[in-house]
């Protein structure tokens, strides 16, 4: 099993051992040669705060006309020119205590939003923020249910965010006032993080901690369905997590979603029913293109099946236990980061490794994000580079 205890969010101290013997213990596959068939090129980077530390967190940037949105968990939000790397302005939502003269972390977590002129932000702090993306000034905050760990997502005049405790909320975009709030439920045990929505004709669909999909209407918080695609089972604790932790994927009528310790499932988008599911766990979100879903499943090996049926087509076992990004599609390759601050770059065809660039050796955890014609990436220390093929 992939090492996770990074990522547990336990709600109940237990009074066992979660690991209990050698066969828990997993060892990262050395880095694999590589013969690169091209040299990807860093264009730019540039410092955004201090990053994460040694917190588990999902802060990714955001890319809209040109501009790159940025923050750390302190609380340091940063937009650069995409082309350039240049800073076009800076804020600091830390909190100043008066003690001292410091400044209290933001503890800024989930992932930067941004939509028509204003940037959105979550926290550990159960706080959503709402920013001003011409010039950083708060435009309203807003206290939430729980830690807002999932990344904002906007629609239908509505700021959606998923709590830590289980609770999906819809916050009114122009003021943040919380319209309302739907208890997804959750476990004893879970996996550090919360699945983002999707959304889709005026409708919501997430993933919960109780390994269950819900379809939610946005201008109302009404519950439309719920599907389970993961089952409790297994010896111990962590072998029972079954939390949908991915954002599910929307095309067509179909909903793809993916459950760690459960499966990859197509769904009814209409009515939730199951219409194929596969034997594969992830906590990492999937791409759904041309026909094909691919995913880093929760042993880090790269996965693509099609769409249709749910037959693997091929699988990458490479990159064992490097805590892989979620992958990214980018200029016809899947792209994914490891926890050494490696890029790999593998073939959509056939599984084959492209290209291995080494971009931080701080590591990467949160996903690449496609800004325009370049593939930027954020490392753990915070840093943030362009990248073109």
């Amino acid at each position: 099993m992939r090492k996770i205890m990074g990522l547990l969010s336990v709600t109940l101290l237990l009074g066992c051992s979660w690991f209990n013997n050698e066969e828990d213990i997993v060892t990262m596959s050395p880095l694999p040669k590589v013969n690169n068939r091209f040299q990807p090129t860093t264009v730019w980077s540039c410092a955004v705060g201090i990053g994460a530390g040694e917190f588990y967190s999902n802060l990714h940037p955001a890319w809209q006309d040109g501009r790159v949105f940025a923050a750390d968990r302190h609380g340091v939000v940063k937009v650069l020119d995409a082309d350039s790397g240049k800073e076009i302005w800076s804020n600091n939502l830390s909190i100043h205590t008066g003690f001292f003269s410091c400044n209290r972390p933001a503890q800024l977590s989930g992932g930067v939003s941004v939509a028509d002129s204003r940037i959105y932000l979550g926290s550990e702090l159960a706080k959503v923020y709402a920013l001003n993306a011409q010039n950083g000034s708060v435009v309203w905050q807003t206290t939430v249910a729980g830690e807002a760990l999932s990344t904002p997502v906007i629609s239908d005049g509505m700021v959606l965010i998923h709590t830590s405790n289980g609770m999906l909320q819809a916050l009114n975009k122009a003021d943040g006032v919380i319209k309302w709030t739907v208890n997804l439920d959750m476990p004893l045990l879970t996996l550090r993080g919360e699945s983002s929505p999707t959304t889709a004709f005026g409708t919501a669909i997430v993933g919960g901690d109780n390994g269950r999909v819900s379809a939610v209407m946005i201008n109302h918080g009404q519950l439309i369905w719920q599907q389970r695609i993961s089952q409790s089972s297994g010896a111990t604790e962590i072998t029972r997590i079954n939390d949908v932790q991915t954002t599910p994927v929307v095309v067509n009528d179909a909903v793809y979603a993916l459950a760690y310790n459960g499966n990859l499932a197509a769904l009814d988008l209409h009515s939730g029913r199951v219409i194929w599911s596969l034997g594969i766990g992830s906590a990492t979100n999937l791409i759904v293109n041309d026909g094909r879903i691919y995913l880093v499943d929760q042993n880090d090996r790269v996965i693509a099946v099609d769409a249709q049926d749910g037959v693997t087509l091929w699988c990458q076992s490479g990159l064992l236990h490097r805590n892989l990004t979620s992958p990214v599609l980018y200029n016809g390759y899947i792209v994914t980061g490891d926890s050494e601050g490696y890029l790999h770059w593998i073939n959509i065809d056939d599984g084959h490794f492209i290209v291995q660039q080494k971009v931080d050796s701080a590591g990467l955890l949160a996903a690449p994000i496609i800004g325009g014609d370049k593939l930027i990436v954020q490392a753990k220390n915070g840093k943030v580079y362009a990248i073109t093929r």
